[in-house]
């Protein structure tokens, strides 16, 4: 009886952790998006011409690449508890200097606190320390579905917000939203325990984090990782300009353009992964995904007008979300547990290499080749990805 008692209060625990966990995802990522809404215009207020801007996101990229594999090692030599009030903090403090910046170097400055700002990556962190080797790309999925809630609600809001009271205001509401997430895991979140056999407890393990890097499963899926989300990457980096002057939409439908991708996510990563993984192997998943990515994407180059694109988008963000699920769970499971959370920060590296690079590849593809160029490129890296499945271990 007494045994029994102990698991219903750890699962309870769990499922307090969880929901937690996943309303500080959507809640970061509705602040993420008020914040990166409002960004521009504050920028333009400011004086900053469009170099300035671009520059500042490179800066802000840069950041978040520096700070991800130092951020799993916080989590995985202090536990995830510890490691998640670090990039809430960070959030907070980002989102604050934004809203009280008047000048452009304070804006820079607040960029360089989003060093830590890594709740995601935190909170797969959570995810992969509760969940089975079975259940984990579902669980990590289904931090997507809490996430594309937030990424159609906090453009809305943010535009609701900036246009009553002001950019600066849009970024304070952002802090608040952050402060209240850090408030919850301070309260309600309790210390996970971790494994105590560590062979190091440096932060800045370059040798730890090189070690990992460099095994052979690791090292395959980093590859497919990169060449799968470099077009991706270069598409979302040049999206609103793609929207304003392939398909001339105006800045409100543009908006209703990036909800809709945000629901077709929350859809795909809510039940989508689960079910597909449940019956397919990983390597299938991947298989498939870059099947329907090299299609989609030579479509891409082909078509006509915006009712094909809303149409390609649907099969685009669904594959890539079965392929980031099952990729980020993958490589948690080739580590030992204890280094999870470095695996995760170097996964998440990966993101922000791509990150930076993407709007000045993307800038140049389409001055000197145009939008289809990019669908071409994402037809020839997918089907490079398949051809790297059969040399992968995955």
């Amino acid at each position: 009886e007494k045994e029994e008692l102990e698991i219903q209060r750890k699962e309870s625990s769990k499922q307090k952790i969880l929901f937690i966990t996943h309303f500080n995802v959507f809640l970061y990522a509705a602040c993420f998006f008020i914040q990166t809404g409002t960004l521009p215009y504050l920028t333009k207020k400011l004086g900053a011409d469009p170099v300035t801007f671009g520059t500042l996101q490179t800066v802000f990229s840069v950041c978040q690449l520096l700070g991800g594999p130092l951020y799993g090692r916080i989590g995985d030599v202090f536990g995830e508890k510890f490691a998640i009030i670090v990039a809430l903090s960070s959030t907070t403090l980002t989102y604050l200097i934004t809203g009280l910046s008047y000048s452009i170097p304070v804006l820079f400055l607040s960029r360089f606190f989003s060093v830590m700002m890594h709740v995601m990556q935190g909170s797969q962190m959570v995810a992969t320390s509760l969940s089975t080797e079975e259940n984990r790309a579902g669980s990590i999925a289904r931090l997507g579905f809490s996430y594309g809630i937030g990424m159609v609600v906090g453009p809305s809001l943010g535009g609701i917000v900036t246009s009553n009271f002001g950019e600066q205001y849009a970024a304070l509401l952002s802090a608040c939203g952050s402060f209240l997430s850090l408030c919850l895991v301070i309260v309600f979140v309790p210390e996970f325990e971790k494994d105590s056999t560590k062979e190091s407890n440096k932060i800045l393990d370059i040798n730890k984090i090189l070690n990992l890097v460099l095994l052979p499963k690791v090292r395959g899926l980093m590859l497919i990782k990169t060449v799968c989300g470099i077009p991706i990457g270069i598409l979302q980096s040049m999206f609103a300009v793609i929207a304003m002057d392939e398909f001339g939409l105006p800045p409100d439908q543009n908006g209703f353009l990036m909800s809709y991708i945000g629901i077709l996510s929350m859809i795909m990563q809510g039940f989508g992964v689960s079910l597909i993984t449940s019956r397919l192997t990983d390597l299938n998943v991947v298989k498939l995904s870059a099947v329907t990515l090299a299609l989609s994407y030579y479509a891409l180059s082909l078509l006509s007008g915006l009712n094909d694109f809303l149409v390609l988008l649907a099969p685009m963000v669904c594959s890539l979300s079965l392929i980031n699920s099952v990729i980020s769970s993958t490589v948690t499971k080739v580590v030992p547990s204890k280094d999870t959370g470095t695996m995760l920060g170097i996964n998440m590296a990966v993101n922000s290499v791509i990150r930076a690079l993407a709007p000045t590849i993307g800038g140049m593809m389409l001055t000197s080749y145009g939008f289809k160029s990019i669908g071409i490129l994402g037809a020839f890296c997918n089907a490079l990805v398949l051809i790297l499945t059969r040399f992968v271990d995955i």
